[in-house]
C-alpha cells in the first residue's frame, strides 16, 4: 500500500503547504495550520478533460439572455426573506449554528412545507438514524410521503440516490460527516470537507437541485473547515441566539441571491421553530419600566426596522482598573463612546464601571445605536430613568455630534405603530423628516445636548 504525503492546511483560508508555519502566509492567520495525510489518487482525472476549441463559445455581455429566477417559497416568510424572497433552484445553501440551535429542526419543518406542495425531498443524514429521525418529525407534526429519508455518509452513495430519484431539493445532515472515498483524510478534516462541499456543488449545479448543507461552527462562530467553504456555496446562514433560550435569529452572511442585510427571527416552541411577526414587540417584553439606565433603540436589519432595549450599569469600581462589558454590541465602540462622554460631555466615568447590554440576545453593529447606548449610559450614571415612552437613533462622532442615519422614516413609523410618543434624533434630519402623528421629535445637536433632554 502506498503511503500517502503530509499535506499542512490552513483552516481558515484552505492554503497548502509542505511544511507547517505558524502563520499562513495567505491570510497571516495565526496557529491554523493543521497536518494532514492526502494520498495522490484524489487529483486523477484533473485536467484529463478538455473541451474542442470548437465546442468553446464566447458571448458578449449583451448577447446573454437571461431568465426570470424561479423561486420557491419555503412556507416561511422569515427564511424566504432571508433568502432574498424564496430558494432558487439549483443553489447552494450553508447553514451553521451552535449545536443544539435548531439547525436540523429547521431544515426538517422546510422539508415538510415543500413536501406538502409537491416538492420531492430527500433528507440525508449522517449524524441521526432514521428512528431518531422519525421521533423528532412526530413532534413537528404530519408530514407526506415525498419527504424521504437516508442515512448515509458516503457521497459516492448518495449521489447514486440523487441520480436516481432526481429530487427537488436535498438536505446534508451535516457535512463535517460526509467523506469522499477519493479523499485519503477522515471525516471532517479540511480536505474531506472542501472536497465533499465541492462534489455537492457539482451535483448541485448539474442536475439543477437545490442542496442544503447545515454545517457545525467552532468556538469563533465560524463554520468549522477551511474559509473557502463559505466562498463556494451561494448562500451562507448563521443561526444566533442562546440555545437555551426561546429566541433564535437567521443571518443572512453571504447571498449571491439577495440582500446579506436581512435577519429572520424564530421562537423555538414544543412544536418546533415558529415565526415572529413583530420581532420589536417580542424584543421589548418584559423591558422595565422607570428604571435609569435602559432606553429604546430603533436599528434597521436590511429593510426591517426593529426596536430594541439598551441597558447600561455604571457604578463605582472596587478595582484599581474599572471593568468594562459590553453584550450584543461592539466593545470597542462602547469604549469609545464613554471616551466622548469624558471628553465632550465633562462626565467623569474614569472611575466607573460600565456593563452595556442589547437585551433580547440580539447583536447590532449598527451605528445608529450610538446615540442609545450613550442615552443609557448617561441615564444610569446619572440614576435618572428616561420615559418609557421615548427612543432615540443617531450615530456619535469622535466631536461628540450626533450624525444623520438613513431611513429614519421608517424607523419613526415603526416606533409610532408600538405607541411611542417621543423620539430624540439627530438635528440634521429636522428638514426631511415629517413626525408622524402623536408624536414628538425632539432634535439634538451633540452629546451636550442630551443632558437636558432627559
Amino acid at each position: 500500500m502506498a503511503k500517502g504525503k503530509k499535506i499542512y492546511f490552513c483552516q481558515s483560508c484552505g492554503y497548502e503547504s509542505t511544511k507547517w508555519a505558524g502563520q499562513c502566509p495567505a491570510c497571516k492567520e495565526w496557529n491554523t495550520f493543521v497536518e494532514e495525510i492526502v494520498d495522490k489518487k484524489t487529483a486523477k482525472g484533473v485536467g484529463t478533460h478538455s473541451k474542442d476549441m470548437k465546442d468553446i463559445s464566447i458571448k458578449g455581455i449583451n448577447e446573454v439572455e437571461t431568465v426570470n429566477e424561479n423561486r420557491t417559497r419555503t412556507g416561511y416568510s422569515e427564511l424566504d426573506r432571508v433568502l432574498g424572497g424564496g430558494i432558487v433552484r439549483g443553489s447552494l445553501v450553508l447553514i451553521g449554528g451552535d449545536p443544539g440551535i435548531g439547525k436540523s429542526t429547521l431544515m426538517l419543518q422546510i422539508c415538510r412545507t415543500l413536501s406538502e406542495v409537491g416538492k420531492n425531498v430527500l433528507y440525508v443524514s449522517g449524524e441521526e438514524s432514521l428512528e431518531q429521525i422519525k421521533i423528532r418529525a412526530n413532534r413537528l407534526g404530519k408530514f407526506s410521503d415525498s419527504l424521504t429519508l437516508l442515512c448515509e455518509t458516503n457521497l459516492d452513495i448518495i449521489r447514486e440516490v440523487v441520480q436516481k430519484r432526481k429530487p427537488d431539493a436535498v438536505v446534508i445532515d451535516s457535512i463535517q460527516t460526509m467523506y469522499n472515498e477519493d479523499v485519503a483524510s477522515a471525516p471532517g478534516s479540511v480536505s474531506q470537507v472542501r472536497e465533499s462541499t465541492n462534489l455537492l456543488m457539482q451535483m448541485a449545479k448539474g442536475y439543477n437541485i437545490t442542496f442544503f448543507v447545515i454545517g457545525h461552527v467552532t468556538k469563533e462562530g465560524n463554520v468549522a473547515g477551511p474559509r473557502v467553504l463559505e466562498h463556494m456555496v451561494d448562500t451562507v446562514l448563521y443561526f444566533e441566539g442562546d440555545r437555551f433560550a426561546s429566541y433564535r435569529i437567521l443571518r443572512g452572511v453571504k447571498n449571491r441571491f439577495g440582500s446579506t442585510n436581512e435577519i429572520g427571527v424564530f421562537e423555538m416552541r414544543e412544536e418546533g421553530l415558529v415565526e415572529v411577526a413583530n420581532p420589536s414587540e417580542y424584543m421589548l417584553q418584559g423591558k422595565p419600566e422607570n428604571s435609569s439606565g435602559s432606553v429604546v433603540v430603533c436599528s434597521m436589519e436590511g429593510t426591517r426596522p426593529i426596536l430594541v432595549e439598551i441597558q447600561a450599569l455604571v457604578c463605582e469600581t472596587n478595582f484599581a482598573i474599572p471593568r468594562r462589558t459590553a453584550t450584543g454590541a461592539d466593545f470597542n465602540r462602547v469604549s469609545l463612546l464613554m471616551a466622548v462622554l469624558e471628553k465632550r460631555a465633562r462626565l467623569s466615568m474614569g472611575h466607573c464601571d460600565a456593563y452595556v447590554n442589547i437585551a433580547g440576545g440580539i447583536r447590532i453593529n449598527e451605528p445608529a445605536v450610538d446615540l442609545g447606548i450613550v442615552l443609557a449610559l448617561i441615564s444610569s450614571f446619572k440614576d435618572k430613568p428616561i420615559d418609557d415612552k421615548t427612543l432615540c437613533f443617531g450615530e456619535v462622532g469622535l466631536s461628540g455630534e450626533i450624525r444623520a442615519v438613513s431611513m429614519a422614516e421608517q424607523r419613526l413609523a415603526e416606533a409610532s405603530r408600538l405607541g411611542y410618543e417621543r423620539c430624540i434624533l439627530p438635528e440634521v434630519h429636522k428638514k426631511n423628516v415629517k413626525a408622524p402623528k402623536g408624536m414628538e421629535l425632539c432634535f439634538i445637536k451633540n452629546v451636550r445636548d442630551l443632558l437636558s433632554v432627559i
